[in-house]
């Protein structure tokens, strides 16, 4: 029989490696966005509104999951 208790904290454990993921998302696209400067290229400037995009949607998931994250513990 599984522990109810350790099932809470498998549900933390992977709540916060899902956040830490996504920020880690966050931080590549940021990066690629920093080394790329002003486009020169139009390749460089779909580049950025690639990038731009990815890491404005990965932003969004960062910030839900904070969000889901601070729930399970305002529950323990």
């Amino acid at each position: 029989m599984v522990n109810p208790e350790s099932k809470v904290n498998e549900a933390h454990r992977r709540k916060r490696l899902h956040l830490a993921r996504l920020e880690a998302d966050v931080a590549y696209f940021q990066a690629r966005l920093e080394m790329i400067g002003q486009p020169e290229s139009a390749n460089q400037l779909a580049q950025c509104k690639v990038f731009l995009l990815l890491h404005e949607a990965a932003n969004a998931e960062v910030i839900a999951a904070e969000q889901a994250v601070s729930e399970l513990y305002s529950r323990v």
